[in-house]
Formats: C-alpha cells, sequence, structure tokens
C-alpha cells in the first residue's frame, strides 16, 4: 500500500544549472590555468587536483539535484525510496537563522544516530543531524518543516 505524500521538495531548474555551472567553471578555470601558463610543479598539481575535485562535486550535485524529497505520515525519503529519517525518530526541527542548515533549509535531529551520508544541493546527514535543502525553494522547505513540525508536536 502506498502512503500519501504530504509534501514534496525538488531542486529548482535554475538554481541547479548555476550551481553546476559555476562549479565547472572553477573546474575549467583551474585546469586551464595549470595547463596554460605552468607555474611551479606543486602547483600545477594543486591545480588540476583542484579542477578534478570540482568536476566531481559538479556531477555528484547534478545527480543528487535530479532526485526529491517526500514526506510521508511515517517517514522522510528521497524520490527514489531511500529513507532519511523516520518521523517517529525525530526530535526537533530547527530553521532558526543560527541553526547549521543548508541554505533555505532546516535541521532535523533525530533520537538515533544514521550513516552519514551527502547529496550535495539536497540533503546531508552527520550522525543524528540532518540538512534538508540547499538548490531548492525556500517556501516548499518551510512548506516541509512545519507539516513535520506539527507532526511532532501533536504526538507529544
Amino acid at each position: 500500500m502506498q502512503q500519501e505524500v504530504l509534501a514534496t521538495i525538488k531542486a529548482s531548474g535554475p538554481r541547479r544549472w548555476l550551481g553546476v555551472g559555476m562549479l565547472s567553471v572553477v573546474g575549467g578555470l583551474s585546469i586551464f590555468v595549470a595547463l596554460a601558463n605552468p607555474p611551479e610543479p606543486q602547483w600545477v598539481l594543486f591545480l588540476l587536483v583542484v579542477g578534478a575535485a570540482a568536476f566531481w562535486l559538479a556531477y555528484r550535485m547534478w545527480s543528487a539535484t535530479n532526485e526529491w524529497i517526500e514526506l510521508t505520515e511515517t517517514e522522510l525519503r528521497t524520490g527514489a525510496g531511500h529513507l532519511i529519517a523516520n518521523v517517529e525518530d525525530i526530535e526537533t526541527v530547527d530553521r532558526g537563522v543560527f541553526a547549521f542548515k543548508p541554505s533555505n533549509g532546516f535541521l532535523v535531529k533525530t533520537r538515533s544516530s544514521a550513516r552519514y551520508h551527502w547529496a550535495p544541493g539536497l540533503w546531508w546527514r552527520l550522525g543524528r543531524r540532518t540538512g534538508i535543502g540547499g538548490m531548492t525553494a525556500a517556501a516548499e522547505n518551510k512548506f516541509m518543516s512545519e507539516i513535520l513540525s506539527a507532526m511532532i508536536a501533536s504526538r507529544t
């Protein structure tokens, strides 16, 4: 039986293109500087590593932001079905100004720790803390965080 999806967060197209484009430009410029006007050998190596890392991050970001996040009555998951957190395991939802959260997003603190995961531009998890947001619209994030906060408040 499929559960009803209460809220969905998706990365917006223009933000995806802008973020991936900026990382690609950094990668291209780093490699160009390393090869066109080679400085000392250690700097060439450094610039090539930075360029490769920027292209790798651009690829990861493009792949990750192709997904979306869904909230159902029992779980917070990706569109592909990867479980982010069970709603019953969530302690708090923090969308304050000083919270360590993604841009336009919110922070979820769970009761139990989970494996580290990082989907650049969409969500990340470090132990008990999960950040949702990044390249997503602020209105969608606010809507999902308010529903999640109401679900947590209603169970106490």
